[in-house]
């Protein structure tokens, strides 16, 4: 019967000039609950989680992320598919991570509560918006709620026998060749639009190659 307040808006500034990032600020008794469920479902997720995935995750981090990059590079796959999921956790499909959450939770007091916090709307200038779409990063249960439908394209990728790292909403998928990472961009592009519902910031990916 619980019913979760909407969370505050804040932005803060990103890297590039002039970007915001959005924030949502949760009451502290949301934030008590949300802690709650994510200390109970992060070990039941983990043993579902990638090897390949270092973001969010209890001890492992960016430095994991950075000597798996370099692991990679020496073995020769110089080439990177460097994915940029714009705006990630403002546009997660709230359906589509239901029916994920859902494979794994069999309890639907769980799942029910879970999709209010997904639907308890945002308070900005003072007035109320709802949130149709997303997860409100700023929670202790969003990086969690994150990761569990990114761990979706992990195991894509890792079905397709990709190499590939990724930290949080970054991915990096890395080849051998230049002909190799341009068709591999080419060929996840539509899972992620056509089965995951995100959407990929083409502009900002990009196939690089490590200069030596």
């Amino acid at each position: 019967k619980y019913k979760p307040n909407p969370v505050r808006r804040v932005e803060i500034p990103k890297e590039e000039k002039g970007k915001v990032r959005k924030l949502g600020i949760p009451t502290v008794v949301d934030r008590v609950i949300q802690q709650a469920i994510a200390q109970e479902l992060t070990p039941i997720y983990e043993k579902q989680f990638s090897n390949n995935s270092f973001g969010f995750r209890p001890g492992r981090g960016c430095h994991d992320a950075l000597r798996k990059c370099l692991k990679l590079a020496n073995e020769g796959y110089v080439y990177v598919v460097s994915m940029d999921l714009a705006s990630y956790f403002d546009t997660v499909n709230h359906s589509k991570l239901i029916e994920v959450l859902s494979r794994t939770i069999k309890d639907g007091r769980v799942i029910s509560l879970i999709h209010k916090y997904l639907n308890a709307g945002v308070m900005e200038d003072g007035g109320f918006q709802a949130t149709e779409e997303g997860v409100p990063q700023g929670g202790p249960l969003s990086p969690l709620l994150g990761n569990v439908m990114l761990n979706e394209l992990d195991k894509e990728l890792e079905r397709r026998g990709h190499k590939f790292v990724r930290y949080a909403d970054d991915c990096m998928i890395f080849c051998k060749s230049r002909k190799c990472a341009e068709r591999t961009l080419e060929n996840i592009v539509p899972f992620i639009t056509g089965k995951l519902f995100l959407k990929v910031n083409l502009q900002k990916t990009t196939v690089v190659q490590r200069i030596k």
